[in-house]
Order: structure tokens, then C-alpha cells, then sequence
């Protein structure tokens, strides 16, 4: 079994918005999602290449996706090279996005709470890109990340996941 995790911010005040890019990549890869309370997650099931693979949306925040994911980890004893994280970047411009395996949190919050939970950062991420020229005008880059798609970013972020969920299923 493999883990595909995608980050973001439950609750509807969050969606859409820049940090929710990894929500936004795995609600195109299932839409029958269950909750698990001891995970603090919702999850789906699905099979990529023959193989078992649970999707995960931790409901913890951000700053602790760590949690869910671990508890995912250990409970389908699930080694951190088969768990691959979506998480927006802010260093990436929107558009591009990139794959990347046994890297450090680069100030990101969430990934920095998976590697503490985990206890290594040796799993894969998909890094997708959201810097425009506008997030130079946030004082509080918090302010940015948590601001909701235009319209346009939206139909840029759509082929991103079109590319990325290619990419991850090898189609």
C-alpha cells in the first residue's frame, strides 16, 4: 500500500484557497471521501498501477498534518518512501510545480510537522507552484497563502493537476 497525501485547511473559509493546492489535487482523484476520526483525516481508497492506494486529507491543519499522517503510516505500516505529500509552494511559480524526493521543509509548515511526526523527511513531495507577482504585496505571507484563487490562477492551477495527476498515475 502506498500513501498519496494532499494538504490544505479543512472547512469551506479554506477552499480554493493557495495552501489548499494539495486538497485541490486529490478532490480530482476521488470524490467519495470518508472520515476517520482517529486518523483526523478524510480518506479514499483507490488503485494506481495495480497497487492499493489510500488517499488522505489531513483535518488537523496545516501545522499538524504530521499527525494524520503518521497515524496513516503506522496503522497500514506504511514504509516514508511509499508516501508521497501535495502541498503548495510559495518559491514555485504558479504554473510549474515540481517532484522531489528526501528534501527538507524549506520554511513549510506542514511538511516541517511530517518530518517531526515521521521522523524523516525521506518521502516524495509535490511541490506546486503558486507565486505570482502579487504576493509581493503581502506584508504577512500567511495573508497570501491563505488568499483564495482568482479565477485565472484557477484555470492555470487546472492544468498543473491535469499534469500532475498524469505524472502520478502514468497515464
Amino acid at each position: 500500500m502506498k500513501l498519496l497525501i494532499g494538504l490544505g485547511n479543512p472547512g469551506k473559509k479554506f477552499e480554493r484557497t493557495r495552501h489548499n493546492a494539495g486538497f485541490l489535487v486529490l478532490d480530482k482523484m476521488a470524490t467519495d471521501w470518508k472520515e476517520s476520526k482517529k486518523a483526523q483525516a478524510l480518506y479514499a481508497k483507490t488503485e494506481i498501477n495495480g497497487e492499493t492506494v489510500e488517499l488522505l486529507k489531513p483535518q488537523t491543519f496545516m501545522n499538524n498534518s504530521g499527525v494524520a499522517v503518521a497515524y496513516a503510516a503506522r496503522k497500514h505500516n506504511v514504509k516514508s518512501t511509499d508516501i508521497t505529500i501535495i502541498h503548495d509552494d510559495k518559491d514555485i511559480p504558479l504554473g510549474e510545480y515540481k517532484i522531489q524526493t528526501n528534501r527538507g521543509p524549506a520554511g513549510h509548515n506542514g511538511i516541517k510537522s511530517i518530518i517531526e511526526h515521521l521522523g524523516t523527511q525521506n518521502f516524495t513531495r509535490v511541490r506546486i507552484g503558486i507565486a505570482t507577482p502579487e504576493m509581493d504585496k503581502y506584508d504577512d505571507q500567511a495573508d497570501f497563502v491563505l488568499g483564495k484563487f482568482s479565477k485565472a490562477e484557477m484555470e492555470i492551477l487546472e492544468d498543473v493537476i491535469k499534469n500532475i495527476i498524469k505524472e502520478l498515475v502514468g497515464v
